[in-house]
């Protein structure tokens, strides 16, 4: 019977890891479309200058029309390759900021249950009051 045996595979981690400073807790996986972001904010100003060039290109006689195509393409090609980086930068600064704003409804939605459940429960009270002289020491 075969073996087939992959030893350099076998250590391995088969875990996500997420290397983006960006992201934040576990939202990494959700938010780790930047690329994706990036991509499509390019398509958005990618299919405004195609509309602008398609009423340009209209405007013109037949003889003139390939010509036009030409030229838009040259340009749509252009564009693509000059907003690509600064759209990529943007998308990821955006998800950032986004990732950090849901930690933050989070942390004040946890603070808020914890107060809830400290007003009908005197215990509860106590650890904060226990924790917060010990953060103050």
């Amino acid at each position: 019977m075969a073996r087939f045996a992959e030893p350099h595979l076998a250590s391995a981690s088969h875990e996500p890891v997420n290397t983006s400073p960006l992201l934040i807790g576990n939202m990494g996986s959700a938010l780790d479309g930047s690329r994706t972001l990036a991509g499509m904010l390019v398509a958005a100003v990618m299919a405004a200058l195609l509309v602008v060039a398609d009423q340009v290109i209209d405007t013109w006689t037949d003889g003139h029309l390939l010509a036009g195509w030409v030229v838009l393409w040259t340009i749509v090609f252009a564009a693509l390759a000059l907003l690509a980086p600064p759209l990529r930068h943007m998308a990821g600064f955006a998800a950032g900021g986004l990732g950090r704003r849901v930690q933050t409804w989070r942390a004040a939605r946890e603070e808020a249950r914890m107060w809830e459940l400290a007003s009908h429960d005197p215990r509860v009270v106590e650890e904060i009051h226990a924790a917060m002289s010990r953060s103050a020491a």
